[in-house]
């Protein structure tokens, strides 16, 4: 669904990240965690949209909250909005980590991310506190959420977010200004917290570590990946990944990370 939206609130979060607060009636009803959509820009002469992640879901007020980073034309454009402009924006689009997870339940999530893979974590937290997704917990329990968010210097954008939400927040810095200095593996592994499963979004070689380190302690783990993409429903297959799984699209051993993605099990994709 495309459609033309108002601009609650603008925000900025550190020197290249902001945040937009947009009320999308008749999307964000629809939205889950691990799903993004495509905003457009207004100059005509760069038609393709920007696919953002969806960082918040306010259910109630039908309101979507995205954060991204500014890395081109498009999502320049998107830092100089300001409270009262429209913006057309499409979706809820791909698949989010309910469909991943089938109906499993977990009560002890560990939800990772690098960058600009940090903000659709927020959401997930909140629907694990909320569970809104399946846990396995009986009334009156609560699951214990560990978040682990990795950083490239001491711009922590989120954290504050994070540590309402969860019950544990790991940071990790590349520059080793925040948290511990390395990757959100090291902050993982030093702190010797185990989960029941492991969600991640971030860079692939984020990913690859991830996807390599629920193999080696037998946690289930998904990852959201993040790509270039240009029609955002599957139909212009610019946006496949290799896995391990015939796709019935192509009938060729890959998928479309905007429609059958984003987030997938991480066994499935061959990174």
């Amino acid at each position: 669904m495309k459609k033309e939206c108002v601009i609650n609130e603008v925000g900025k979060l550190s020197d290249d990240v902001y945040m937009l607060n947009i009320h999308a009636p008749g999307i964000a009803e629809k939205a889950v965690p691990g799903q993004f959509v495509s905003v457009y820009t207004r100059d005509d002469a760069h038609l393709l949209p920007r696919p953002i992640s969806i960082c918040d879901i306010d259910y109630k007020d039908k309101n979507l909250t995205l954060v991204y980073r500014t890395v081109g034309y498009g999502t320049t454009e998107f830092s100089r909005l300001i409270p009262g402009n429209r913006v057309s924006i499409m979706g809820p689009l791909g698949n989010g980590f309910d469909a991943a997870f089938d109906g499993q339940s977990f009560a002890s999530p560990i939800l990772i991310g690098g960058g600009i893979g940090i903000p659709p974590m927020l959401a997930l937290a909140k629907s694990f506190r909320e569970k809104t997704l399946p846990s396995g917990l009986k009334d009156g329990e609560s699951p214990f959420i560990t978040a682990v968010l990795g950083y490239r210097d001491r711009h922590t954008f989120l954290k504050e977010r994070f540590e309402e939400v969860c019950d544990e927040v790991l940071i990790s810095s590349d520059d080793g200004s925040v948290g511990t200095k390395g990757t959100v593996i090291d902050a993982l592994s030093a702190s010797g917290i185990k989960g029941d499963v492991i969600c991640a979004c971030g860079p692939m070689p984020m990913l690859k570590g991830v996807k390599q380190y629920g193999i080696d302690n037998d946690v289930q783990t998904f990852i959201s990946l993040e790509e270039k993409m240009a029609c955002g429903i599957g139909a212009c297959l610019g946006c496949v990944c290799d896995t391990t799984a015939v796709d019935d699209h192509s009938k060729v051993t890959n998928a479309r990370i905007c429609k059958d993605g984003p987030v997938f099990p991480s066994k499935m994709v061959a990174i």
